[in-house]
């Protein structure tokens, strides 16, 4: 009993170390990006360029505290950013231990290819969504309204947006992680393909900001092509196993 106590304690206090490393990391990237907050506005402004004969769009604040409320959300979320990947080296030390060395190995894998996926999914929605989508949104009733952006509104669906585009992004590495471990396999998700073609279109409808359909389709044409990704790895994945097996355990 002592033993699990103290094996218990000691379990705690690992994952206390590890939360505080994680929380100074956050910090120290909040600070970081603070420092940089008006660059990193120009740049969410960058996809709207074209509009106003490509002078862009001028951002305004209705409220005292606005523009520095907005700051420190913009900081927050670069400080996420920057501070990524040692909160995911913590949580894979963390979780390592008690994982075999198969699943050790798959795990070292899957985070850093997570954390790439991620940012291919945000680079998607930067350079290919956000150019289509904010100029709809900004010159939509030209001529009968004059857009006046605060600066919050804009922040607020840049984040969102390119937030969800990169968890989208990770469907594929999703769908191999849950073959691997043998939860779902790749017959499973074939036979799953018409169901995902509609809820595709219905998260195409939920992340894009705008009711335009060039843009939905924008979103959902990588939602499918990645889901048919995904149950190409899972198909590889459930072969890779039962070759394993079939090594393991040969027939006499």
């Amino acid at each position: 009993m002592n033993n699990r106590e103290l094996s218990l304690r000691d379990h705690l206090q690992e994952l206390r170390r590890r939360l505080l490393i994680s929380v100074i990391a956050l910090l120290a990237g909040t600070v970081l990006a603070f420092a940089f907050w008006e660059e990193a506005v120009e740049l969410l402004k960058r996809p709207a360029q074209e509009i106003n004969d490509g002078q862009g769009v001028t951002l305004i604040a209705t409220q005292v505290t606005e523009t520095l409320t907005t700051s420190f959300k913009l900081s927050m979320a670069g400080g996420a950013v920057l501070a990524f990947p040692v909160i995911l080296y913590q949580i894979i030390r963390f979780i390592a231990p008690g994982l075999t060395g198969g699943e050790r190995r798959a795990l070292f894998i899957f985070m850093p290819a997570a954390m790439l996926v991620f940012v291919v999914g945000v680079a998607f929605g930067y350079f290919v969504l956000t150019p289509q989508a904010l100029p709809f949104l900004l010159t939509f009733g030209e001529g009968v309204v004059e857009p006046l952006v605060r600066i919050s509104s804009l922040v607020d669906v840049m984040i969102r947006l390119l937030f969800w585009m990169g968890i989208v992004f990770e469907t594929p590495l999703v769908m191999l992680l849950l073959a691997q471990i043998g939860i779902v396999n790749a017959g499973a998700f074939s036979r799953f393909r018409r169901f995902w073609l509609v809820i595709a279109f219905i998260l195409a409808a939920v992340i894009t900001p705008t009711f335009d359909p060039v843009n939905q389709i924008l979103v959902a044409l990588p939602l499918l092509v990645l889901y048919e990704l995904g149950v190409l790895l899972a198909r590889l994945a459930g072969r890779s196993k039962r070759k394993s097996t079939e090594s393991t355990n040969p027939i006499s």
